[in-house]
């Protein structure tokens, strides 16, 4: 079984997925939406496999929505604009629908899901490699499931071979990134690298200890981090 949700903008074009979807059996909808905000609500609250997402709607993009979402579920875009398809494939969608398609045309769509289970991992990495700003929350390993972590309950950050591992006050989660690619998005006024193996965050810094030439820095969550003295001058700029 796999949980669905529709999204699109036009009563028609939720009623004709609803239609070709009648094929499958499998597929099982769990809610609909006509706009970006709703979608968002939607798709955290039911946590779906798969979703039919519009690109232009009301609220927010198709692509506006993949950001908010706490899980990412596999997605097939269906739309009636086909400039949006580059785009599409750069965050890894299983399918692209092109308004109006054909039944068997959906049916395609759907034999695709099966051979695409690593492009959720994909969509993942690009949709924070790729977003302008500092991201707010990032993507990070849950078990089998890749849910969202606010970047200000990070306090430090390890690497962990070519993955991290992003510690918050209880929990350790693993990132798909290495530490040098979360260095290079992550805000330099709140994250500092310390050490080739440790990035933390400025506010989580409980106390620092001289430790020789160099530094410890106790994390509020009671983790000790060495600083090494390869980073100590960027340490130095916060000690008036």
């Amino acid at each position: 079984m796999k949980k669905v949700i529709i999204v699109d903008d036009e009563k028609a074009g939720r009623k004709l997925i609803r239609e070709y979807m009648s094929d499958f059996p499998e597929l099982v909808l769990m809610a609909e939406a006509n706009n970006g905000v709703d979608a968002v609500k939607e798709i955290n609250r039911f946590k779906p496999d798969l979703v039919f997402l519009d690109v232009q709607m009301p609220g927010m993009t198709g692509f506006e929505v993949l950001e908010h979402l706490e899980e990412l579920p596999q997605i097939i875009f269906s739309t009636a604009y086909d400039k949006y398809a580059l785009q599409a494939f750069e965050v890894h969608a299983i399918d692209y629908l092109l308004k109006p398609y054909t039944r068997d045309r959906f049916q395609k769509a759907i034999e695709k899901l099966e051979k695409n289970t690593d492009t959720i991992g994909a969509l993942a990495q690009s949709l924070l490699m790729e977003k302008p700003s500092f991201p707010e929350r990032v993507l990070v390993q849950h078990n089998n499931k890749l849910i969202t972590v606010a970047v200000d309950d990070i306090y430090w950050i390890e690497a962990y071979g070519d993955y991290s591992k992003l510690h918050l006050h209880k929990p350790v989660y693993l990132s798909n990134f290495g530490i040098s690619a979360l260095e290079d998005k992550l805000d330099p006024e709140k994250f500092i690298r310390v050490h080739r193996s440790s990035i933390i965050q400025l506010k989580a810094i409980k106390e620092l200890h001289k430790y020789g030439k160099s530094y410890d820095v106790t994390m509020q969550n009671g983790d000790v981090i060495r600083v090494s003295r390869g980073y100590m001058e960027a340490l130095k700029k916060l000690m008036l």
